[in-house]
Order: structure tokens, then C-alpha cells, then sequence
């Protein structure tokens, strides 16, 4: 479906300027809910046992098997634009939560993987690991669409009181904001009419923007890898800004392609992937940030 079509007609019923909309639809993104319960035809699963190729061991760190999240066929989730998914297949999420966490701050990644089945693969569902606490309760889930905006547009309710001021770059990107979309205000209300918040319902989204917090951190470890290359001397006084130029510049560049919580545990998984990456069909590019979720 062209939801960008369907997002500018709707906004120029409302007598919106086309090119005012065309700026604005730059920002928006479409994220897909998964939900137990939906109605319709599941789109995928989460916890029991996976379905792996025939032959194919679930993967490994180490001697410990990887706890299994979830899956879901591409075929049977909506079509997004601008979200390069794979037409078919299956995608797979393994994530050790607690290790993943730890291990952040190393830069080892063997915590975390997606796997991907391309269609037509000769599969079998998995044995059950020795350690019966790897898995997860079991329910198919359904796919809605979800309108996501970028943090810096100020749209969110629940956001902090007392965050720090905005910075003179923040300031500037809302000021620029105020000056390019004059009816700011009736595009976010139309794009959360047309595709509503889910109201914390769904157990995981695909697509949509990466957490600030994600982002933040690749924006710090890039511009430190600069420094140690040599192609960069940032003052401690001006590190701050330039995360947050790099920040807004990496948000264009990445794309969530999974975001989920863990039931019963404080942690919050994210796996993230470059929008070329993504495109291209490699995503063992994709990696993952846990965070505690309180």
C-alpha cells in the first residue's frame, strides 16, 4: 500500500501546502506492532522453540545456546516504505539479555543474533535446550501499523519535566521546525490518526526510529573512534554538541529492526541496522543494545 499517498492526500484535504508535506513526510516513519491476541493471520512468534533449517544447531556463544525471542515471516507482514525488509522468509531473534548487557561496554557482540531463513527452506522446529529457563511462553502475534516521529520534533506526552534545557543545536533544529512546518501540529495528529499509538500493548516493533539512547551511543563510539584515528580533536567543553549533531545525522543513516522488552526481566533489547545494510540483505550487520528498561 502507498502510505505515503495515502498520508498526503489526506493532509492536503486538510488544506496543507503539498510542499509543507512533502518536508514533513521526510520525518515519518511507519513501525510495525506485533501484539498477542490481534486478529487476522499471525505473523509470527514469540518464545517456544524456533524453526531452523533442517541440520542448521541454534546458535551458540560459546557452549550456551542462545535464548530464542521471536519470528516473524516477512511475507505475512505489511509492506512499509522505505523499510527494506525482505519480501520473504523468516527472521529469527536470539538475544542473551544479561551477557548482551555486560558486554556492551567491551564492544563484543556474540550476545545477540538474527538469523534469517529464506523462503522455500526445509525446516524443523528445534530440540529443546538442557536449560529449560531459555525457553520462552509461546503465542503467535499480528502486525499493526504504527506512526513514528523523531524525538526532536518535541510530539511525545510522557516526555521528562525536568530534562536538561535543550541545547543551542537543539534549539536551532526547533526553531527550523517552527519555520518549515507551520501546521506541525495537524501532521502529527493526522499521522497518529491514520496509524495510532498501540499504548504499550505490542511485545515488539519492527522498523521505525532507533532509540535516542542507541543512537547516542553509536554516535559516541564513532566520533571517539575518529579522535583515536586521528581525524579528529573534540574539545571536552564541545563533546556534547557534537554527539548531538552526529546523532542527528546517524538517525537518518539507521533504522530499529527490532525493538522489544523481556517479560518478566528489566531489560530492553534493540537490534539496529544501517538502511543500506538493511537493503542489501546483510544482516549480520545488524547489532544489538540491551538496556535496563527501568
Amino acid at each position: 500500500m502507498d502510505h505515503q499517498g495515502q498520508f498526503r492526500r489526506a493532509a492536503l484535504e486538510l488544506g496543507v501546502p503539498d510542499d509543507e508535506i512533502s518536508r514533513f513526510a521526510k520525518h515519518l516513519r511507519l513501525s510495525i506492532g506485533l501484539s498477542g491476541g490481534s486478529a487476522g493471520v499471525p505473523v509470527g512468534q514469540f518464545g517456544g522453540l524456533p524453526r531452523l533449517p533442517v541440520g542448521m544447531d541454534r546458535p551458540f556463544a560459546g557452549v550456551n545456546p542462545l535464548p530464542f525471542i521471536f519470528s516473524v515471516d516477512c511475507a505475512a507482514l505489511p509492506r512499509v516504505d522505505g523499510f527494506g525488509l525482505p519480501a520473504d522468509g523468516s527472521l529469527l531473534f536470539f538475544l542473551d539479555h544479561e551477557k548482551d548487557h555486560l558486554a556492551s561496554a567491551t564492544g563484543e557482540r556474540r550476545y545477540a543474533r538474527v538469523a534469517y531463513v529464506p523462503a522455500g527452506t526445509d525446516t524443523e522446529v528445534a530440540e529443546e535446550p538442557a536449560n529449560y529457563e531459555l525457553v520462552g511462553k509461546q503465542y503467535d502475534v499480528g502486525a499493526t501499523l504504527l506512526a513514528q516521529l523523531p524525538d526532536w520534533f518535541g510530539t511525545d506526552e510522557d516526555e521528562d519535566e525536568d530534562e536538561d534545557d535543550p541545547s543551542p543545536f537543539q534549539q536551532q533544529l526547533a526553531r527550523d521546525l517552527e519555520r518549515d512546518l507551520p501546521h506541525l501540529a495537524e501532521l502529527c495528529a493526522l499521522a497518529y490518526d491514520l496509524w495510532p499509538p498501540d499504548e504499550g500493548l505490542a511485545s515488539a516493533h519492527i522498523g521505525g526510529y532507533a532509540d535516542d539512547e542507541v543512537i547516542r551511543s553509536i554516535a559516541e563510539q564513532t566520533l571517539a573512534g575518529r579522535e583515536k584515528a586521528g581525524e579528529t580533536v573534540i574539545p571536552a567543553a564541545k563533546w556534547y554538541s557534537h554527539v548531538e549533531k552526529e546523532k542527528h545525522r546517524l538517525a537518518n543513516e539507521w533504522v530499529s529492526l527490532a525493538r522489544f522488552s523481556l517479560a518478566d526481566e528489566f531489560y530492553y533489547g534493540s537490534f539496529v541496522i544501517r538502511h543500506d545494510d538493511l537493503a542489501a540483505g546483510r544482516l549480520d550487520k545488524a547489532f544489538s543494545v540491551t538496556e535496563f528498561s527501568e
